[in-house]
C-alpha cells in the first residue's frame, strides 16, 4: 500500500531544494508495457515555486504518462501553493483536497444542505487533527483523502482507459485504504467538521465503493479484482447524556442473507432486471442510533439506566441527477428489520444484574363492515326483497413490534417489521409467488396516509413511541471511574418491488460495533 503522506514529509527542505536535479516524483501506478506498447503511469509530482521573495513553495500535481501514441505527459490535477517555510507546509494542501472531495459529493436530491451551501473548511480543526496525531495514524487517513480525491480524477475528468488504470492499479493494491476501521483519524474529523461534511465525505466513498462492487463483476477485465473487506463504516460517541452509534454501508456491499435472484448481480440475460440492480446498487444505508443514559447514586450500588431516544435510517441515492435512475426512481431497499444492543464490556464483573421493561402489544383489532342489499320483482318500485350482510377482517394494529431481551449483561432493542395483512416478516421473504407471499402493503410503500415509511424511504422511531427502558445495578466501588461499554447494531434491508413489475425479492444485513463512554461522576 501506498504512502503518500510519508513521501510528503520527507520532502527535501528549503535548503536542499536548490541542489535538486530533477523534481520529486512519486510513482503511484505503473504497468510495464507490452512489445508494442507504452508504459502506462500515475505520478504525484512536486515542484518547487517562488511563493514570494522570502517563502519557498511547493506546488503538486497529477501526471500521466503513456495514455497517449506521443508519449506525451498529461498533467491531471495541480494544486495550490503550499509554503515549505510555514509551520503547517501541507495544510492547505489536505485543505484543497478535502474541499474538492466535499464539492463533487452525490449529495440527496432533497437536500436542506446542498454543496454550493458549505462553507470553506476552517483550517483550525483540521491543524489540530494534524497535529494530535503520529504520521503512521494520520497517514492513513491521508491516503483514504488522496485515494478519494484520484477517483474523481481518473474517472470523471479523463480518458475511460484511465479509469480502467485506476481501478486496476491504483484501488486495487491499495483495498485496505477503504476499510475506514483502519481509519481512526476519521472519527475525530467527523465529530470536528460537523455532520454536513461527513455527509458529503461519506457519501463520495460509498459512491466510489458502489462503483468499485459493480466492477468486481461486470466490468471488462475486472473480473479479478477482489472486493473491499467490510465496506461498512460506524463510530460511537458519548455526549449531553446520549450515547450515539453512526453507521454507513453501501447497500451491495451488505450481507445478503436471502435472495430469489442469481449468484451475480447482473446476469446477462433478463435486461430489465440487470438495470433494476444497476439502480439499487448506488444507494446507502445511514444510520443513527441514540440511547438517552442517566446514572443514580444510592447507599450500596449505582443505577444505570438507558431508553430509545431516537433512530433514525436513510436510504441515500448515490447519485447527481434526480432522473437517473428513470422509471426505477422510485424503487429502493427498506428497513425490515433493527436489531440495538448496549451493555457493560465483555467479562465485567462488576454488574450485578439487569432488568428490562416490557415489550410493545403489536395487538389484532377486527373491523366490521355492514351491507344492505335491497330488491324488487316484476315493474313495482317497492322493494319486495331487503337482506343485510356482514363482513369482519382481522388486521394487526402495527406494522412494526419491538421486542427486548437480554445477552449476558447486554440489553437488546429488537424491532420488526411485519407485513400487517398476512402478519408475515418482512425480513424473511423469500419470493413474492411461493407461500411466503407479502400483501399489498409495502406496494408503493412511500405514498400514502398510512404508509410505514417516510416519502424517501427512510424511518424514524422516536422515544416515544418505544419508552420503556432498562437498567443495570452497578458497584459502589466504581463510582467515580469512566467506563468502557459496548454499543452496536444490526440492520436488515428487504427489497420488494414498488412500482415496477419484477419478481426480484432479496434481504440484506450489515452489524456494527463500537465502544461508548460511561463517565460514572457524582454531582
Amino acid at each position: 500500500m501506498f504512502d503518500i503522506w510519508s513521501w510528503i514529509c520527507e520532502l527535501p527542505n528549503s535548503e536542499e531544494w536548490d541542489k535538486a536535479d530533477s523534481p520529486p516524483v512519486l510513482e503511484l501506478a505503473r504497468i510495464e508495457p507490452n512489445p508494442d506498447s507504452l508504459t502506462r503511469s500515475i505520478q504525484l509530482r512536486a515542484e518547487r515555486a517562488l511563493g514570494s521573495n522570502t517563502d519557498t513553495a511547493v506546488i503538486f500535481s497529477v501526471c500521466l504518462q503513456g495514455f497517449h501514441t506521443s508519449n506525451a505527459e498529461m498533467i491531471l490535477w495541480v494544486s495550490d501553493m503550499c509554503p515549505i517555510s510555514s509551520p503547517r507546509p501541507f495544510l492547505s494542501l489536505l485543505l484543497q483536497l478535502l474541499q474538492e472531495i466535499i464539492s463533487r459529493s452525490p449529495t440527496a436530491h432533497n437536500s436542506t444542505c446542498p454543496r454550493s451551501q458549505l462553507q470553506t473548511l476552517k483550517p483550525d480543526p483540521i491543524c489540530w487533527i494534524m497535529e494530535s496525531h503520529s504520521r503512521e495514524s494520520f497517514s492513513r487517513f491521508f491516503n483514504l483523502v488522496f485515494l478519494m480525491r484520484l477517483f474523481w480524477l481518473c474517472a470523471c475528468d479523463a480518458p475511460s482507459e484511465v479509469g480502467s488504470f485506476y481501478f486496476h492499479s491504483v484501488l486495487a493494491p491499495n483495498t485496505e485504504a477503504l476499510s475506514c476501521k483502519h481509519v481512526p483519524v476519521l472519527q475525530k474529523f467527523f465529530i470536528t467538521v460537523g455532520v454536513d461534511v461527513e455527509l458529503c465525505f461519506m457519501r463520495t466513498l460509498g459512491y466510489m465503493l458502489a462503483k468499485w462492487l459493480i466492477l468486481t463483476e461486470v466490468g471488462v477485465g475486472l473480473q479479478t479484482l477482489t472486493s473491499a473487506q467490510n465496506p461498512s463504516f460506524s463510530y460511537a460517541t458519548e455526549a449531553h447524556g446520549l450515547w450515539i452509534l453512526k453507521g454507513y454501508a453501501p447497500v451491495f456491499g451488505m450481507k445478503l442473507t436471502r435472495s430469489n435472484g442469481r449468484k451475480y448481480l447482473f446476469p446477462a440475460i433478463e435486461a430489465k432486471e440487470s438495470v433494476l440492480r444497476y439502480a439499487l446498487a448506488h444507494q446507502q444505508l445511514e444510520a443513527v442510533i441514540q440511547l438517552e443514559y442517566s446514572v443514580r447514586f444510592y447507599d450500596g450500588f449505582l443505577q444505570v439506566s438507558t431508553r430509545v431516544d431516537n433512530i433514525r435510517l436513510h436510504l441515500a441515492k448515490l447519485g447527481f441527477n434526480e432522473n437517473d435512475d428513470g422509471e426505477y426512481a422510485e424503487e429502493r431497499h427498506f428497513p425490515s428489520r433493527i436489531r440495538v444492543w448496549v451493555g457493560p464490556e465483555v467479562g465485567a464483573t462488576y454488574v450485578a444484574g439487569v432488568s428490562l421493561g416490557r415489550s410493545t402489544n403489536n395487538g389484532e383489532k377486527e373491523v366490521e363492515t355492514q351491507r344492505i342489499v335491497k330488491g324488487s320483482f316484476g315493474k313495482s318500485k317497492v322493494p319486495k326483497v331487503k337482506t343485510l350482510a356482514r363482513t369482519t377482517a382481522t388486521t394487526r394494529a402495527r406494522n412494526w413490534r419491538w421486542d427486548q431481551d437480554a445477552d449476558g449483561n447486554a440489553a437488546i432493542f429488537d424491532a420488526i417489521l411485519y407485513d400487517d395483512v398476512t402478519g408475515l416478516e418482512a425480513a424473511t421473504w423469500k419470493h413474492p409467488s411461493n407461500e411466503s407471499k407479502p400483501g399489498n402493503s409495502f406496494q408503493n410503500r412511500y405514498a400514502g396516509a398510512s404508509r410505514p415509511f417516510t416519502r424517501t424511504g427512510g424511518l424514524v422511531f422516536a422515544g416515544d413511541e418505544y419508552g420503556e427502558g432498562v437498567s443495570w445495578r452497578l458497584s459502589k466501588e466504581m463510582e467515580g471511574s469512566v467506563l468502557k461499554w459496548r454499543m452496536g447494531g444490526q440492520v436488515w434491508l428487504s427489497y420488494l418491488p414498488n412500482e415496477v413489475k419484477s419478481s426480484y425479492v432479496e434481504t440484506r444485513c450489515v452489524e456494527w460495533c463500537d465502544e461508548v463512554d460511561l463517565p460514572l461522576m457524582s454531582p
